[in-house]
């Protein structure tokens, strides 16, 4: 979130769990209503504790706890997040709700240069984000309303799929204008990878369909060959401007979801028709992890993009980096990605990742597969210069205040 978001917010301890540690807190079995109950900054905070303690005792030791007991430990001096800690946590994490607080997380102690900051437009700071942009409005469209809400966006009539498209476009211009350096498709979440090659004319049809329906619009399944067609029309946009897509793969985040939707082997037609793409592949596709190494192996547009991964499992992450060092060239590998909305997350979530590529690299050399003059070529391209280049920064991104390094 931007810091001034935070600023307008009353935070306690459980400003941490915005999610990820909350999903465990659910897989746990705490209720909806109790998970809401602790987030609710009007109730008195041991109240809230004594609700949040005998399922925290469950999830303390999962990949997303200790992420957050790291950055309580390294941010805020608190060891541990127990019934002893937690009032002291607490009033520190108030206290951090101050002007200043990103560039000394973010810059000061986390020495991440820039964040890529997925939302709905590029109106991010500068001093800390370059923008990717999600277009799930423009690939999903399923009513009469949904449409009216993308003209009054891009300010053009859509009553044709030329108009949509002409909509879509003067969408991505603008965003490109706005300094975007990379789109993103987060479709996993609710329907399988697959998007089909569909002509143009049956996408016609389909949209009239979508007229034709009176208001009721269309479901998920009649809508899903429209967005095979939108999905193919944004990824030729992002080659002619030579811009990167980010695609959502492997588990989704939340409670309850159909993993099987996020298989990457289902993008396959995706790589062998579009070869002159850049596909960033998110999440180390986790559990599909070695199907990952093979198509980043096989196919020159694919990069493997390792973020989240290091919070649901270090241990999955270290192994996987082992095998695409292996596997893949090297330039293809992004080791980190913070993948949280507060930024005490994806600090934490960056010195896990930092170690993990420590313990790979050192294992590496002690084993002789690496030199140590290869150990640090690699570490720089796989937490910096990878993701550099692929997303085109010195370029396409320029801090508004002085920037470190």
């Amino acid at each position: 979130m931007p810091e001034q978001e935070r600023l307008r917010r009353k935070i306690d301890l459980f400003y941490l769990f915005p999610h990820y540690a909350s999903s465990d807190l659910v897989s746990s079995g705490m209720p909806q209503k109790v998970l809401d109950r602790i987030r609710d900054t009007t109730l008195p905070l041991d109240e809230r504790w004594e609700l949040f303690e005998p399922f925290w005792r469950f999830v303390r030791t999962t990949a997303y706890g200790r992420t957050l007991t790291e950055a309580a430990r390294r941010l805020f001096g608190i060891h541990d997040i127990n019934r002893d800690t937690y009032e002291e946590l607490s009033e520190k994490i108030d206290q951090s709700n101050r002007p200043g607080w990103y560039r000394y997380v973010l810059k000061e102690e986390g020495r991440i240069e820039v964040s890529l900051e997925c939302g709905s437009s590029t109106d991010v700071d500068r001093d800390f984000f370059a923008p990717v942009v999600n277009f799930e409005e423009f690939l999903t469209p399923r009513s009469i309303g949904e449409i009216e809400a993308l003209a009054r966006k891009t300010d053009l009539p859509i009553h044709s799929l030329e108009d949509l498209e002409s909509s879509f476009e003067s969408e991505f211009e603008r965003c490109l204008a706005g300094g975007m350096v990379a789109a993103k498709i987060g479709l996993a979440y609710s329907r399988p990878l697959r998007f089909e090659k569909v002509s143009r004319r049956f996408a016609e049809d389909l949209f009239s369909k979508l007229y034709r329906g009176l208001g009721h619009g269309l479901s998920w399944k009649e809508a899903r060959p429209l967005q095979d067609y939108l999905v193919h029309y944004l990824i030729k946009m992002c080659i002619k401007n030579d811009l990167p897509i980010q695609i959502h793969t492997g588990m989704q985040e939340g409670n309850g979801n159909i993993v099987s939707n996020s298989d990457p082997t289902l993008l396959t037609n995706l790589f062998l028709e579009y070869r002159e793409a850049k596909f960033d592949i998110f999440h180390g596709s986790y559990p599909y992890c070695s199907q990952l190494a093979v198509l980043a192996k096989n196919f020159p547009s694919v990069y493997v993009d390792l973020c989240w991964l290091h919070v649901i499992s270090p241990s999955v992450s270290k192994r996987m980096l082992h095998e695409l060092i292996e596997t893949v060239p090297s330039n293809k590998i992004m080791a980190f990605g913070g993948d949280y909305v507060i930024v005490e997350g994806a600090y934490a979530h960056s010195r896990i990742a930092r170690r993990v590529v420590t313990e790979v690299l050192s294992e590496k050399v002690s084993a002789g597969y690496i030199s140590r003059e290869d150990a640090f070529e690699l570490a720089k391209d796989l937490l910096r210069n990878n993701a550099w280049n692929l997303f085109n920064l010195e370029e396409k991104w320029r801090p508004a205040a002085t920037n470190p390094r």
